[in-house]
């Protein structure tokens, strides 16, 4: 889950990173603001949002009610911005860069740390940049943030060590996959400020941690995706909200690559989904929600479904996915079925009853997808 910075910031304030005076409005919900002057800053899941003018500056409370005004409601990256956080400006102070994020390959965790930070980190030279992987515990992972910030001079090495330190502690505790700082604010006696946080954690991990699980009935709106999995089991995002084919998939890598290969082939589709077919437990109940919330798509005019069955047997998904495109009469599109795996005759024949030609070659599944998309124009 993609945080929004105001909410990464109230985990990090949990591990005891300081951060400027800040609090969040949006158009119903405006509390009192913290000292000034100001900066105001959309809230998306999504970076970027210096370089489209979405972080503003404020001298005065109407000010700040101007910029918050201009703000809200514009788009983004594809997401509306529906709060804005108002911070305290930080004057006085340089500009270094922190983070750490999960690295898989070397099992471990990357730590990145330069002493500079701000907009334009990308541009840095890559000498600049301090990193090392470190094991994924907090004593390690300090022990190793220590020592990269022991190569930085001053009181900007002896700030990123003491926020090594704590960002460490916050990443293991809140089982994260990235945690960012940048700016991290460094005033001339070695204080420090978390001036931004990009914060990801791992959907996987709810169920353990309660505070990052409450987010969600706070501010539901920002985290729909995660919302849906905690709910129902599976993986929905929409992709393109333009898209003409809605996909009804299983596995994330083999949805992710069909995603691929249909764009590269010139297809629109309208959604990345995995569905899980494990978890049904011979009840309609997920595949209903998400042909519910594919009907959604205002341009959607075709259903491919790609299934790939190892434990689960077609047959009987075949049954469950006749019975819930019944129950949604609503949703009129043609269907293309494209399945292998366990139980493939007995899949045939259902789906044959109910009208729809199931396919084990993918091309052959996207001719069919290509006819229904022409006949629909």
């Amino acid at each position: 889950m993609y945080l929004l910075e105001h909410d990464g910031k109230a985990l990090l304030a949990r591990h005891g990173i300081p951060l400027p005076a800040g609090c969040l409005h949006t158009a119903d919900h405006k509390p009192a603001l913290p000292p000034g002057p100001w900066v105001v800053k959309a809230q998306i899941t999504a970076g970027g949002r210096g370089k489209a003018g979405l972080i503003k500056t404020a001298d005065s409370a109407a000010e700040v009610a101007a910029r918050s005004a201009e703000i809200l409601g514009k788009s983004a990256k594809g997401r509306t911005v529906r709060a804005v956080r108002i911070e305290q400006q930080v004057h006085g102070a340089s500009e270094a860069y922190l983070s750490m994020m999960l690295d898989p390959a070397e099992a471990g965790v990357r730590i990145i740390m330069a002493a500079s930070g701000g907009m334009d980190i990308e541009a840095l030279p890559r000498e600049a940049l301090k990193t090392a992987t470190a094991a994924p515990d907090v004593a390690t992972l300090a022990a190793t943030a220590e020592k990269l910030a022991a190569t930085i001079p001053g009181a900007t090495g002896k700030a990123l060590a003491e926020a090594g330190r704590k960002m460490a502690a916050a990443f293991i505790a809140e089982e994260a996959l990235l945690i960012e700082i940048n700016p991290l604010f460094v005033r001339g006696d070695g204080s420090w400020l978390a001036g931004d946080a990009k914060f990801v954690t791992d959907d996987s991990a709810l169920p353990r941690q309660d505070a990052q699980h409450a987010l969600l009935a706070d501010v539901g709106g920002a985290y729909g995706e995660t919302v849906l999995k905690d709910a129902h089991g599976c993986d929905y995002v929409v992709v393109d909200p333009e898209g003409e084919i809605a996909l009804l998939t299983t596995g994330a890598g083999l949805s992710m690559m069909l995603i691929d290969e249909m764009r590269g082939a010139g297809l629109k589709p309208y959604n990345f989904l995995d569905i899980r077919t494990g978890g049904l437990r011979g009840e309609t109940r997920r595949l209903v929600n998400v042909l519910k919330w594919m009907r959604t798509g205002k341009n959607v005019k075709v259903l491919l479904i790609n299934i790939f069955a190892g434990i689960t047997e077609l047959g009987e998904f075949s049954r469950l996915l006749v019975s819930a495109l019944n129950d949604v009469p609503e949703f009129q599109v043609p269907v293309v079925a494209r399945l292998v795996g366990n139980g493939m005759e007995a899949a045939r024949g259902v789906l044959a009853e109910a009208g729809i030609t199931l396919h084990s070659d993918l091309d052959e599944a996207l001719v069919e997808v290509r006819k229904h998309l022409q006949g629909a124009q």
